[in-house]
């Protein structure tokens, strides 16, 4: 093949599956070609150079070959393994959870850069005793839907527009109403000023500066309930590592 077929992309390996005996199929999240599905050669044998760099969570640049319906991996010059996660029970299901939802939102043929740039600050964060894995989780999943468009108003009345005594939360108008709106709604619930403050701060907040505070116990209860409620309205698609990472979460909670 010419050498003007060969590029090198920047991202992180999201999945990969055995074809054949010998090979691996994987799929890539890159910054330059947005989500593609590549070939690794010979990666399923130990002593290949290949085996280590085509596993999930790993982050790299990686020269592959441009065919017609798809890559074949040539190289991959590995930046960050993530192996702390592949050795930490809870964290490999957040970070499992967290390439799927990259997966069923990375597109083909588009520029990636604010999606990789924020999975790879998430795997970070998850490395820091200091954060929660739950709190990491509400973030990203409220952070990587308002990149796509879809998030819950949190700054003004969903029902009059005001901006003043937020109060409650509507699921049907999907964001908060004032005390006055709410009340007269069979569907609110109330939530803290430090719950609709903390949203807004995800939402509007560059990626390098989401995962630097922390909240109380009960706020990330209510951060919790309204995004995985807006969450099953707006992805369509059953994801497999959610039910058992659920479950996992659950049961910490208590």
């Amino acid at each position: 093949m010419a050498d003007n077929n060969i590029i090198t992309v920047t991202g992180m390996v999201i999945s990969t599956m055995p074809v054949g005996e010998t090979d691996r199929r994987i799929v890539l999240l890159t910054k330059e070609r947005g989500k593609i599905t590549a070939f690794a050669k010979g990666a399923k044998k130990p002593n290949s150079p290949l085996s280590a760099s085509c596993q999930p969570f790993v982050f790299g640049e990686f020269e592959v070959y441009e065919g017609r319906t798809s890559y074949n991996i040539r190289n991959v010059n590995v930046k960050n393994y993530f192996r702390e996660l592949v050795t930490d029970f809870y964290g490999a299901y957040y970070g499992f959870y967290f390439l799927e939802l990259a997966d069923y939102y990375g597109r083909e043929g588009i520029d990636e850069s604010v999606l990789i740039t924020l999975l790879y600050q998430t795997f970070r964060a998850l490395l820091n005793e200091n954060i929660p894995n739950e709190l990491i989780k509400v973030i990203y999943e409220l952070k990587i839907m308002t990149i796509n468009g879809e998030y819950p108003e949190m700054t003004v009345c969903t029902e009059c527009g005001t901006d003043t005594d937020i109060a409650y939360y509507s699921d049907n108008n999907n964001g908060v109403c004032c005390k006055i709106c709410g009340s007269r709604r069979g569907d609110c619930f109330t939530i803290c000023d430090s719950t609709i403050y903390a949203m807004q701060y995800i939402i509007f907040s560059p990626i390098g500066k989401l995962y630097n505070f922390n909240v109380k116990r009960e706020v990330l209860y209510e951060m919790r309930m309204i995004v995985n409620r807006f969450r099953s309205k707006y992805i369509d698609k059953k994801l497999k590592s959610l039910e058992i990472l659920e479950s996992l979460s659950n049961e910490k909670l208590g």
